[in-house]
């Protein structure tokens, strides 16, 4: 509960930065602040409207998942299908990612229209009790709505982002409604720089909250957290060793572990906890049962 708080508090500061660049840009060009925050506000509903019904599509055809029937995959379908039982909730679609690397994602904007997806990589190389912990991990998003949260987050995230971008560039070189824009270009330039850096520390924070969650609930719906820390060993050396082939690196979020390489710079802007910390308190919950 504490973290399902955390995540809404978090979520509500992205909103309100979002709001706050409108307030900005609302007094900028034309003397009415309050209506540029409810401009953006709106804008913000819109876009997220728009993430809620076309993301598992995006999804899907971004990363080149493929969706498959029980007769193309009864192996997964059977894992999948035996922790819907257990969770309690509808089958959800199940997809594979053509790449060697073993990993894992859900998508979905609720339970009945949810898809999980694993790698060609991952069900080569770990047994069913491994991946069986993964989907897991995967359902338990499916269960917490992450992927309504995540999605909704990384584009307010990206428009915050965009519109920094455009009121700086609208800014320096268009001057303000009352002629007077090119007294405060330092100030243009912080606001360009600080306000998309803020959203993508918040989105970032909300990543790595609802990433605890899911390894939670995996180990709630397995009732076996030691297989999850196994496996995101397995996951974290072979996403090191074999480059994903699809998708790109903004999409890290969706994924079970980091699936791209990071640099120095992306390093510092993790979507996930180190997996060292996951995998301790995976064997804390295992202790305590």
């Amino acid at each position: 509960m504490a973290s399902t708080w955390r995540t809404l508090g978090l979520f509500a500061a992205l909103t309100a930065l979002f709001m706050a660049v409108g307030f900005v840009v609302g007094a900028y060009f034309a003397n009415a602040p309050l209506l540029g925050s409810v401009v953006f506000l709106v804008i913000a509903a819109a876009i997220n409207f728009v993430s809620y019904f076309w993301s598992d599509r995006i999804v899907l055809w971004s990363t080149g998942a493929k969706l498959v029937t029980p007769e193309q995959a009864p192996r997964l379908h059977g894992i999948v299908r035996s922790l819907s039982q257990k969770s309690g909730l509808p089958m959800p679609r199940v997809a594979i990612i053509p790449t060697d690397q073993p990993n894992a994602f859900a998508t979905g904007r609720n339970p009945q229209n949810a898809v999980v997806a694993a790698t060609a990589g991952l069900l080569k190389m770990m047994d069913d009790d491994a991946v069986e912990a993964v989907m897991a991990h995967e359902m338990a998003h499916v269960r917490n709505r992450d992927v309504l949260v995540m999605s909704a987050a990384a584009t307010v995230a990206g428009a915050i982002t965009f519109a920094a971008r455009a009121f700086f560039w609208s800014a320096l070189f268009g001057g303000s409604r009352d002629g007077e824009g090119g007294g405060n270009i330092f100030g243009m330039i912080l606001l360009a720089i600080l306000a998309p850096l803020a959203a993508i520390m918040v989105q970032l924070a909300i990543s790595r909250s609802r990433e605890f969650m899911a390894d939670r609930g995996a180990a709630e719906i397995t009732g076996r957290p030691l297989e999850l820390a196994r496996a995101l060993r397995m996951l974290e050396t072979g996403a090191s060793r074999i480059p994903m082939q699809t998708g790109s690196p903004s999409q890290s979020h969706l994924y079970i572990v980091n699936p791209f390489r990071a640099g120095f710079v992306s390093g510092l802007f993790r979507t996930h906890p180190h997996t060292e910390e996951r995998i301790a308190r995976l064997e804390k919950l295992a202790g305590m049962r």
